[in-house]
């Protein structure tokens, strides 16, 4: 390819400039490539290259003005749209906006401006009508970078891969640490619980915000040395087997129970309590709003949250780690239902940041239930507009 010119039409010369231009002039790494599996690669491995992904709707609006479906070493890679037509493919971007990250792509090294001495796009065609040169956006640097494309979406994969493994490793520590700490607690085993819930708790808040993959691996660290203390507060010891446990154990599993199934007495005719006040019902919002609002309470749930009382046994777990007591979590129940006071924890859990003692938050709320009536509605709204 015979390079015309390398120097800006109304920009100075910069050394980036002058660094781009000379690598676009090396031998191309590849003869031919497939140019959308080639900017796939891009937008994998832009945080790589420095571009963002508006700059790459203009680069994806620059490759479709190259006809063809591959790009070859030995056929013509300059594309001169005007900047009208080039704001047409970019969805109307601005003409200012769309200079901007013209310059990104450039200064990348994604592709190489030659401009004409007015500093219009234009072809120059020979006798027979074909290109003999072109101004405007040389895409050749793509085909000179191939290799270093593709390595470094490879790697971004790699690094993307590495950070679900580790978010998925954190989540389930923190689901583990969670019960086997309410498990301690509700088997009477000593040590001091309130010293862990905070623990937990600090850690749900650092794991709230958007964490690299290093801080991962500190915050797994962290609960591992958790897990660990945890076991040796909560002791091994043989079930006594005796009535009075037993019988404990039965009447646990029958309360939390009749909340959530039908009386089977009514099979046989015999009058149900209520499980919840009268007048309470489910809110009166959908579930899936409510994890769309609230989604901190999912990874703290055993096998997912499908139903309303999946909701309410998640919440009656993650209550301890902030700090909300068992009495606090019952009168809520009572004076809310069920339903309404899991989405009250759940969006409590989701605001925990900015909650002083969500404790006292929560008897607040389960006040003014039992005296003007409660709808968390407001609250999952107002999440979801945060959000």
């Amino acid at each position: 390819m015979n390079v015309i010119t390398t120097t800006p039409f109304g920009r100075p010369v910069t050394a980036t400039l002058m660094k781009r231009a000379i690598e676009a002039q090396q031998p191309t790494a590849v003869d031919q490539i497939d140019k959308w599996a080639l900017f796939q690669d891009i937008c994998t491995a832009r945080a790589a290259f420095g571009v963002s992904d508006r700059a790459l709707t203009v680069l994806n609006a620059l490759l479709s003005f190259h006809k063809g479906k591959t790009l070859d070493a030995d056929a013509q890679l300059v594309v001169f749209p005007s900047n009208r037509a080039l704001s047409d493919r970019a969805h109307g971007m601005a003409e200012s906006t769309l200079r901007r990250h013209l310059a990104a792509l450039s200064n990348a090294g994604l592709i190489q401006r030659h401009d004409s001495p007015n500093g219009k796009r234009y072809a120059a065609r020979g006798a027979g009508g074909a290109i003999a040169h072109a101004f405007g956006f040389d895409l050749r640097p793509l085909l000179v970078r191939a290799q270093d494309i593709a390595r470094a979406a490879t790697a971004a994969q790699e690094a993307a891969l590495r950070l679900k493994r580790l978010r998925e490793a954190v989540s389930l520590r923190k689901r583990d640490a969670l019960q086997l700490a309410l498990y301690g607690r509700d088997s009477g085993f000593g040590g001091d619980w309130d010293a862990v819930d905070a623990q937990l708790l600090d850690i749900h808040r650092q794991t709230r915000r958007t964490l690299s993959a290093e801080d991962l691996e500190a915050v797994k660290a962290t609960l591992d040395a958790l897990l660990i203390t945890l076991q040796s507060m909560i002791k091994t010891k043989e079930l006594s087997g005796s009535a009075r446990q037993t019988e404990r154990h039965y009447q646990n599993s029958k309360e939390d129970s009749s909340d959530l199934e039908p009386c089977l007495e009514k099979q046989k005719g015999a009058a149900c309590e209520p499980s919840q006040p009268e007048g309470q019902g489910p809110p009166p919002i959908p579930l899936g709003l409510v994890l769309k609002a609230c989604p901190d309470i999912a990874p703290y749930a055993r096998h997912g949250i499908r139903h309303w009382h999946d909701l309410i046994a998640t919440a009656s777990e993650v209550r301890g780690m902030m700090g909300i007591s068992a009495d606090a979590w019952d009168s809520c129940q009572r004076d809310m239902g069920p339903e309404v006071a899991a989405v009250t924890v759940a969006a409590i859990l989701q605001r925990v940041d900015a909650i002083r003692s969500p404790g006292g938050y929560l008897r607040s709320l389960s006040q003014k239930a039992a005296t003007e009536g409660f709808s968390p509605a407001p609250m999952v709204m107002a999440l979801l507009r945060a959000s």
